[in-house]
């Protein structure tokens, strides 16, 4: 919004021209994020709290857990809302991806929100049918897919993916990109939901996340600097880094509740959504793969659950993990939940250092 009031007054007003950064903008887009996510979350956490709408602990869980039974959940609201208003004040709205990133956020933020409102306020311990709630993201996740099919980022690489670390190395999936893009989006969506379950643990890796691929959204939407890079140049990709900004400054606005011991847990209404964003923006930049890499430590706790699940079954009874995800593991095995925590936190960094090693490795 502001780019449209102030930019076309730089003729009269020169210093307005700074409105056609993106850099200043995404600057500014954090700052806006951090104060109206600190101001909105301490205003949540006392609403959260008269209607007692509080996190349920599981029983067969840490046992340090239990401590924090009472703590007021659905923290993502905070979330949601300061990322949608700073992203209308700092992004330019006549931007398609911008359009796609803020349909995408609110329905998998009310998708979260429908969830955690069944879990918490009407007492449906299941929540939404998990088939239910499957089918929902990935019908925006095809919607999405469909239309950069029909209208690519980039025309030369409808259906192709970069394989990372690889010099001018695609792989072509064809009609099979389709499903292929859908379950990165729903897969990064469920992703961070499975690591959401340590204070601070999901949103720290987010916001580590969220500034990689801003990086990559950068750089694929700057011509020359993705002709250097000998990435898949991606016009106008550049404003999906206004988008992560605000993704960045909420998250650590929130962060400042949720740190441990936590004041406030983002529930699905969090989870979903974030998870989606980081998804749906590496879609758009054509960077599928690399998302497997700076999301490791998201990729790591869905497969601890896929192998202690696996064992589980095909091996009567028999576990890996003393518990899962894996960060559980940990904590059972003696850490404390603060040090499990950073040392994740560490993990996510690595793997964006090595994520961005890509950019010059090829």
């Amino acid at each position: 919004m502001f780019y449209h009031i102030f930019y076309p007054l730089s003729e009269m007003f020169s210093p307005l021209n700074v409105f056609q950064y993106i850099t200043f903008r995404a600057a500014m887009a954090i700052l806006t994020s951090l104060i109206i996510a600190y101001i909105s979350c301490s205003y949540l956490i006392d609403f959260l709290k008269k209607f007692k709408i509080n996190q349920t602990i599981r029983a067969d869980g840490p046992p340090t857990h239990l401590a924090k039974s009472g703590t007021p959940t659905m923290g993502g609201l905070s979330i949601l809302f300061s990322m949608i208003v700073s992203t209308v004040l700092w992004a330019r709205l006549d931007n398609r991806f911008i359009i796609i990133a803020l349909i995408s956020t609110v329905w998998l933020g009310l998708l979260g929100f429908w969830d955690d409102y069944l879990k918490l306020v009407k007492k449906n311990p299941k929540g939404i049918n998990p088939q239910v709630k499957f089918i929902a993201q990935m019908i925006l996740a095809l919607a999405v897919s469909m239309y950069l099919w029909k209208y690519p980022p980039n025309t030369d690489f409808i259906s192709r993916i970069n394989i990372p670390y690889l010099k001018d190395t695609f792989l072509n999936l064809y009609f099979g990109y389709i499903i292929f893009a859908s379950l990165v989006i729903v897969g990064s969506s469920n992703g961070v939901n499975m690591t959401d379950g340590l204070d601070g643990l999901a949103i720290g890796n987010l916001i580590i996340s969220a500034f990689t691929i801003s990086l990559f959204a950068y750089f694929a939407g700057h011509a020359k600097i993705a002709s250097y890079l000998r990435i898949i140049p991606v016009s106008g990709s550049g404003e999906l880094s206004v988008f992560l900004s605000t993704l960045i400054g909420s998250g650590l606005g929130f962060l400042w509740f949720n740190s441990f011991p936590a004041q406030i847990f983002m529930g699905d209404t969090g989870s979903l959504f974030l998870g989606g964003a980081l998804g749906l923006a590496c879609v758009i930049i054509k960077q599928e793969l690399v998302l497997v890499i700076i999301g490791g430590v998201f990729v790591l706790e869905v497969l601890s659950v896929i192998i202690q699940v696996y064992s589980f079954r095909h091996r009567k009874g028999k576990r890996v993990f003393k518990m899962a995800p894996i960060h559980h593991h940990f904590e059972l095995s003696g850490l404390a939940e603060s040090k499990v925590t950073v040392r994740f936190w560490i993990l996510g960094i690595i793997f964006a250092l090595v994520a961005l090693a890509s950019l010059k490795l090829r």
